[in-house]
């Protein structure tokens, strides 16, 4: 029996979650919901696309609704609004945000009786997880991030979703000495700044005012204000020529100790190298849906994380197989 996927939202990551389903046997996208006109949203398969106003109406039809839209206004609004009516599935990625987002979405979706996966991804998400587990196996340690370089969809939402700009694309940069002394064994306390960079290309209204739209991405909180950031304005011919594509990619460390008086190193590191920053995502998000779906028809409820979510629930095949060609 497929899992019926529908779709809110049908920008880079919608068309992701679209391309997913379509290589997962056990689902199908039974609507995609817009705020656009519906004949204006041209897809890529054959499914039907609907107004988010009539997105009630198609209740019963689907499974499990996937938000596909941007952390800095969407999601905070949107998932604990839907979660009241089907069980969802978002991948926000504010991470200082993410502990009031779960109590706002696990109240509506326990209200529903639904439940809800929240920050679903590669991080937050598969980085996550590997941060778990790593720091359980190595206690005595200390966990490094770095994202880069590639494009940051949610940053550059949030860049154009300030007045006057037209369309923008944030970078962010590992910095290269702070990743070798991680690599190293030097376990460095380094701060934010240090860890990386965030560059940032913006297409800005003839009429806009320079100085306001880079000072508002220098001091937004959450998002540029503790990190070295450049701002760079171009046309929307350059943008298109020179930043089309959406790469990612990053590395969770663990530098720890062993032995009675932690005499040995270990290093544990697990890296992406991502054509598609969007279709990446959206491949852990189906994933993970398919986890929820299961946990539903178990009758858990509420909003969950991927650290809630047993991995085998996340794989199509059965328990045996697994245990077979993958234990």
């Amino acid at each position: 029996m497929s899992i019926k996927i529908g779709i809110l939202g049908y920008g880079n990551l919608g068309r992701g979650i679209e391309c997913a389903v379509r290589q997962n046997p056990d689902m199908e996208l039974r609507a995609i919901f817009t705020r656009r006109p519906p004949e204006s949203v041209k897809i890529l398969g054959d499914a039907p696309v609907y107004h988010i106003d009539d997105i009630l109406a198609h209740k019963d039809e689907i499974d499990l609704l996937i938000l596909c839209g941007g952390s800095a206004t969407d999601l905070p609004v949107q998932t604990p609004e839907y979660a009241k009516y089907f069980s969802v599935i978002d991948s926000f990625d504010t991470h200082a945000k993410i502990p009031e987002h779960f109590d706002n979405v696990d109240k509506a979706a326990r209200e529903g009786g639904n439940i809800a996966v929240i920050s679903c991804g590669w991080d937050p998400g598969m980085f996550s997880l590997n941060r778990l587990y790593a720091s359980c196996i190595l206690p005595e340690g200390k966990d490094y991030t770095f994202w880069g370089k590639g494009v940051s969809q949610g940053h550059s939402d949030a860049i154009r979703r300030i007045e006057g700009v037209l369309d923008a694309r944030q970078y962010t940069i590992p910095v290269d000495s702070a990743l070798e002394a991680v690599r190293s064994g030097k376990a460095p306390e380094l701060t934010t700044r240090e860890k990386h960079l965030r560059e940032c290309f913006v297409v800005a209204a003839e009429d806009a005012d320079k100085a306001r739209i880079e000072n508002e991405i220098k001091t937004m909180p959450n998002y540029f204000a503790d990190y070295d950031t450049t701002v760079h304005f171009i046309t929307m011919e350059e943008l298109k020529r020179d930043h089309n594509g959406i790469p990612h990619g990053g590395f969770v460390i663990r530098s720890g100790k062993t032995g009675w008086e932690g005499e040995n190193t270990h290093i544990i590191e697990y890296s992406l190298k991502l054509d598609s920053n969007p279709e990446f995502t959206a491949s852990v998000i189906v994933a993970c849906a398919r986890a929820a779906v299961r946990m539903k028809k178990e009758g858990f409820t509420g909003c969950k994380t991927i650290f809630d979510l047993p991995p085998a629930y996340l794989s199509v095949k059965s328990p045996e197989e697994l245990r077979k060609a993958m234990l």
